[in-house]
């Protein structure tokens, strides 16, 4: 009888291990298993294909750009500008960027949360030694195993603790702090194309309001010229004070733009040079439209490919990730936790006899905890956590649509802003012909010198327009391929998955 009790006793011991074990190893991770959102099933950006723009011959960035479907995207996009300034301003801003070096610190950091997070499928493992004099009152009988009250106690111990992940907990949160750095690696993205965009746009608009500068300059030459002929008619008699006046105030309303746009290119030089990584102080290059050229074929991804190149859709999707594996980490911790632990060690009154026969000591516990009531707690962060998944799934949704309308509204800025750049440059010749006629009408005396001082007006007017028009070309060019994600993973200084 007391050997099938024995018996009986080490079966359910050796059951009790074997479903310890299978619960170990074939452990399920509650909660949901994420699922890639599908790429929208859309034709295109626009109701319409695009088209190759307009083109406005002998016209410096007046070229016609036809679109290549489906080609990839050069991470150095910026060299089909072919301006080595703006080349070396670029590549120096990636390499000395505070916030670009920010983000790829932060991302070391998500890195190695997840690699700490990963020692928890291991067991952990503790040394101690502690060493104590003690005395205990002769009253009572001594504790150790011979007679005296007066005694030392050494004791080296090592534990091994160990949580098997029978549920997922850790799996779950590895996979959310996993989906987090895909995050801080898309944030890097991210911020490398915001950054070499921002230095072209940022360029492209100095260029441009240095052309601005010189035309209005020029315009208030003329309209100076304009006002001392009249001045000198007046004193003559052949025109009235009111005319005088009215001259006078056109030229103050010219004098009146020139300061905004010298205050617009010292803000540009300053944003150039805190973009590359330097001080307001420190002087960048200097950029000229006529120093840049407009790409001519533009490379269009498939609207399928749009949410894998775009980072800021890859952030979104890690972010549903990360709030999927959150609901099961909730789901988890609601669920029973069983923790194993272990200490061996050595006691001894003298440290020479540590080690020694009969000093030795060893434990093994094993236990389950099973959260029974928490006030409703646990319960309500699961519910957090679904409802959080549903507004992540949401952002998702809003970032894509947001980066299917920032390539429309570029498509359609390309388009108008060739049509306009056209425009502009007719009306700029247009009046290049009234001032070459009035010039000619005036040296046969048909007209007054304050005519063609009117159409030198007009005509410079019509230069400010164009170098207007010109620049939004370039940067329509640029915007569009940051829109398409700027070919970062084309780049190798963008850490790839």
């Amino acid at each position: 009888m007391t050997l099938t009790r024995k018996t009986r006793v080490i079966d359910l011991t050796s059951a009790l291990v074997a479903i310890l074990a299978l619960l170990i190893t074939a452990g399920c991770a509650v909660g949901p298993n994420f699922k890639k959102p599908a790429a929208p099933n859309v034709p295109g950006y626009t109701p319409m294909p695009p088209t190759t723009t307009s083109s406005s011959p002998e016209v410096p960035g007046g070229e016609a750009q036809s679109f290549a479907q489906g080609r990839d995207i050069p991470g150095d996009w910026w060299t089909l500008f072919h301006s080595k300034a703006l080349n070396d301003l670029i590549e120096r801003s990636l390499k000395n960027n505070p916030d670009l070096k920010s983000a790829q610190a932060a991302l070391v950091v998500a890195r190695e949360n997840v690699l700490a997070q990963r020692g928890a499928y291991y067991p952990s493992v503790t040394g101690s030694f502690s060493a104590t004099r003690a005395k205990t009152s002769e009253e009572i009988s001594p504790v150790p195993s011979f007679t005296t009250f007066q005694y030392s106690l050494f004791t080296p111990e090592v534990s091994v603790s160990f949580v098997p992940d029978v549920f997922g907990l850790n799996r779950r949160t590895v996979e959310s702090l996993k989906a987090q750095q895909e995050q801080a690696r898309f944030v890097v993205a991210a911020t490398n194309i915001t950054l070499s965009s921002n230095v072209a746009t940022a360029a492209i608009q100095e260029a441009s309001l240095r052309a601005q500068i010189d035309a209005t300059n020029e315009l208030i030459k003329i309209n100076t010229d304009m006002l001392h002929v009249l001045q000198h008619q007046f004193i003559a008699g052949y025109v009235g004070r009111l005319d005088v006046a009215a001259q006078e105030a056109q030229l103050a309303q010219v004098v009146a733009t020139l300061p905004p746009l010298l205050k617009q290119l010292a803000q540009e030089r300053d944003l150039l040079s805190v973009l590359s990584g330097g001080f307001p102080s420190e002087e960048v290059e200097k950029f000229e439209l006529s120093s840049l050229q407009l790409p001519q074929d533009l490379p269009l991804s498939l609207s399928s490919k749009l949410v894998e190149q775009r980072p800021d859709v890859r952030q979104a999707e890690e972010n549903l990730h990360s709030a999927s594996a959150l609901i099961g980490v909730a789901r988890a911790n609601r669920l029973p936790n069983l923790t194993l632990t272990g200490d061996i060690g050595s006691m001894a009154l003298a440290f020479s006899s540590l080690f020694a026969a009969g000093t030795g000591f060893r434990d093994i516990t094993a236990g389950i905890t099973q959260p029974i009531f928490q006030g409703g707690t646990l319960l309500h962060r699961e519910r957090a956590a679904r409802a959080a998944y549903v507004q992540a799934e949401e952002q998702y949704r809003s970032t894509v649509l947001t980066a299917f309308q920032n390539v429309a509204d570029t498509l359609h800025a390309l388009e108008q802003d060739a049509d306009g750049l056209k425009a502009a440059a007719a009306a700029r010749d247009a009046a290049k012909v009234t001032l070459d006629l009035t010039s000619r009408q005036m040296q046969v005396g048909y007209v007054s010198y304050l005519a063609l001082l009117n159409a030198e007006q007009s005509y410079q007017q019509t230069v400010i327009n164009l170098v207007q028009a010109q620049s939004n070309r370039y940067a329509d060019t640029a915007a569009l391929f940051q829109a398409l994600g700027g070919g970062w993973w084309n780049r190798a200084d963008v850490p790839q998955s």
